[in-house]
């Protein structure tokens, strides 16, 4: 949702779209530094998300970030910006940060998972009674990004050593374009195998629900609008109703309408259209997890 016009008109968009969780940047994600916040909006932003009785929010830090970078100066600018969107996340009271791990451009892909933890430990040590948690995105693969595959996830997770504010997101666009074949019943099931395996249901905190532009294996991340690239809707009905996720909050990075006013609070056509697909496959059956199904 958009924070234009003030963090709370972020709210009342998400109450207009009728979203039970959704997620904001809590600064300009393409730069370093972001707006100091008035506690009064602060106040605000809290208490519509309470009277609203929505049950998540998070935030996406920015796209700047690299905590596995081993440039010291840039390793230093992406730790003091992280740290920055912690003490956003805690003062708005959100549920967590999403953070791409990083890339390895001037490292060795090896040596990424131990620089991130590395990174992770130092932050959250810095808020010792803090909530928030980092939730960490699988990532498509693109380049020499860190993530892809569920192995560098747990790596990180083992490495940074705090269960309880660690977390994982997962985007079902990255998760195609990274070589997991989540459209198949089989690749479904071998997927979410691997990741219990892995990394535990447990750290599973957010989905980002996206069909993908590009096909399985393509390693691009590329959005598009539900059911209309090569996910198709199926892989979505099976994960709006795998009781596995029950809870689990899930969100859109679909493309937004282009040419409309920033500063309104009025319901996205395109928005609309993938909130009403998804609903739309909620169904009175509920996947167990050897596929079958039962009532409801």
């Amino acid at each position: 949702m958009s924070v234009a016009g003030g963090l709370p008109l972020a709210v009342e968009r998400a109450i207009a779209h009728r979203c039970g969780a959704f997620q904001i940047f809590a600064k300009n994600a393409n730069q370093w530094r972001g707006r100091i916040v008035p506690p009064e909006e602060i106040r605000q932003f809290r208490a519509k998300v309470k009277a609203a009785g929505i049950g998540a929010v998070v935030s996406h830090a920015s796209y700047l970030i690299n905590l596995a970078t081993t440039n010291d100066a840039l390793r230093r600018q992406s730790i003091e910006a992280m740290g920055d969107e912690i003490n956003r996340a805690e003062a708005l009271g959100l549920l967590g940060v999403v953070l791409h791990p990083g890339c390895y451009t001037q490292g060795k892909e090896a040596d990424a998972p131990g620089l991130i933890a590395d990174a992770l430990r130092h932050l959250l040590s810095e808020w010792p009674h803090g909530r928030t948690m980092v939730l960490l995105e699988q990532t498509a693969g693109q380049g020499t990004s860190i993530g892809a595959r569920f192995e560098q996830l747990a790596s990180i997770l083992a490495k940074a050593k705090d269960r309880k504010r660690l977390g994982v997101c997962l985007d079902t666009c990255h998760l195609l374009a990274a070589g997991y074949d989540v459209c198949s019943p089989e690749g479904y099931a071998e997927t979410f195998k691997q990741f219990d395996r892995l990394i535990g249901f447990e750290r599973l905190k957010v989905f980002h629900l996206n069909d993908s532009k590009k096909p399985l294996g393509s390693r691009v991340d590329r959005h598009e609008h539900i059911g209309q690239g090569y996910l198709g809707l199926e892989p979505f009905r099976r994960i709006v109703n795998d009781r596995r996720f029950r809870g689990v909050p899930m969100l859109l990075e679909t493309p937004k309408t282009e040419g409309r006013p920033a500063g309104r609070i009025e319901v996205d056509p395109l928005d609309e259209r993938n909130l009403e697909t998804l609903r739309g496959l909620v169904s009175t059956t509920e996947e167990t997890e050897d596929h079958g199904v039962r009532i409801v």
